[in-house]
């Protein structure tokens, strides 16, 4: 069968309108992709309450959801329902389609198909509360106080036994970085492909001449670190502005000096120019990828990271003598504010601004484009198609 005759679904964990990010650009992006150059695709997520979604999409592209749907919060807060998300996402009849795409953060992935059906999952990460970072996610939510620990690690425990036995059934895998794809090789024992997620990066212009302030554009919760750089931007008494909203916020202003400044509900352009003024973006956290440094860098500004996950596909440190690669910032190794406050200093110091090009920085920013990860995606699609379909014979 020729690819571009065949009935396509693209599956989605969740379209959640307080935190549509990443992976669900991503998603519509692939969406438009095979719209535009093989067949409209219909969409299947367990749950959708973004509004402008169907806007989004071609008008003939049909949206279905599970029965979480019509639960009590269950298009506001889907993960009320963990234990029976594996169920849901299963309960999907796809026997009509020839190819499943799959992009998935955690339960997309676990749809059921048959032998005669392709199934490509995209995988931003495994389950990180299910793995390695579970501890860090009971201890966020401070279970012990309500005897719901052991019960919740159980039930992590049995979300660990499906994540694992439902990729087993996947035929192909793609990562979104060599970070994502070492931990499928680990969780899953999966061999992955490493295609980059898609950044905009011709919505974001530069600036030759720089301000003197440091930025973080983040959600505000607490596994992006932001209260490693309060903590280091208070001793160091340098300009930070903070852009972003979440469940930590009034817990970071309040321990924040008066040279840490917060913006909550600013319009992109005005995200755009601060990322285009600002001397240096700052990074704490540890992403499977990392979107926003990607945008400061088409934005011409350096990167100041942690240097561990998936950051380490996007930054090359400057103090790293490689020919080949284009130096666009620096990268701490401990997750400290002391060694955040020691990366600072040397940058100040050194005055090692003046060593970042924006223009460099934004040329560099172009190998993660969107027409860079449709024009990659696309050739995986055509050659994972015509693999299965030999083997079929």
């Amino acid at each position: 069968m020729d690819i571009k005759e065949s009935n396509i679904a693209i599956i989605h964990d969740w379209f959640i309108k307080k935190s549509f990010g990443g992976s669900e650009k991503v998603t519509l992006i692939i969406n438009n992709l095979l719209n535009e150059r093989y067949s409209n695709p219909d969409i299947f997520s367990l749950t959708s309450n973004a509004d402008n979604l169907k806007r989004k999409l071609n008008k003939q592209s049909k949206i279905y959801t599970s029965f979480i749907q019509s639960l009590p919060f269950g298009k506001t807060n889907v993960q009320r329902y963990l234990p029976f998300l594996p169920y849901a996402i299963e309960q999907f009849d796809l026997r009509n389609y020839d190819l499943v795409i799959s992009s998935s953060h955690a339960f997309a992935k676990g749809v059921l198909t048959s032998p005669e059906q392709l199934h490509i999952s995209y995988v931003h990460t495994p389950m990180r509360y299910a793995w390695d970072q579970m501890h860090t996610y009971l201890k966020q939510f401070s279970l012990s106080k309500y005897g719901l620990e052991i019960p919740i690690r159980f039930i992590l425990y049995k979300l660990r036994e499906w994540d694992f036995y439902s990729s087993q059934r996947l035929d192909y895998v793609i990562a979104n970085s060599n970070f994502t794809s070492r931990r499928i090789k680990k969780y899953w024992g999966l061999e992955s492909e490493v295609i980059h997620p898609p950044v905009d990066t011709k919505r974001f212009k530069y600036n030759e001449s720089r301000g003197d302030y440091y930025l973080s554009v983040n959600r505000l919760v607490p596994n992006k670190r932001i209260d490693l750089l309060i903590k280091a931007f208070n001793r160091l008494n340098l300009p930070l502005i903070i852009i972003g909203d979440g469940p930590e916020r009034i817990k970071l202003e309040k321990i924040s000096n008066s040279n840490i400044k917060f913006l909550r509900k600013i319009s992109d352009r005005e995200v755009e120019k601060y990322m285009s003024r600002c001397k240096a973006f700052i990074y704490a956290g540890i992403e499977d990828f990392g979107i926003a440094p990607v945008e400061a860098m088409a934005s011409g500004a350096p990167v100041i990271a942690y240097g561990k996950g998936g950051i380490l596909d996007t930054v090359n440190c400057l103090n790293e003598n490689k020919k080949d690669k284009v130096s666009n910032g620096l990268l701490f190794k401990k997750q400290t504010h002391e060694d955040i406050i020691d990366t600072i200093n040397w940058f100040e110091d050194k005055k090692l601004w003046n060593k970042f090009k924006p223009k460099i920085l934004n040329q560099y920013s172009q190998n993660f484009s969107i027409e860079n990860f449709v024009n990659k995606f696309d050739f995986s699609i055509k050659k994972t198609w015509e693999i299965f379909n030999k083997k079929k014979i």
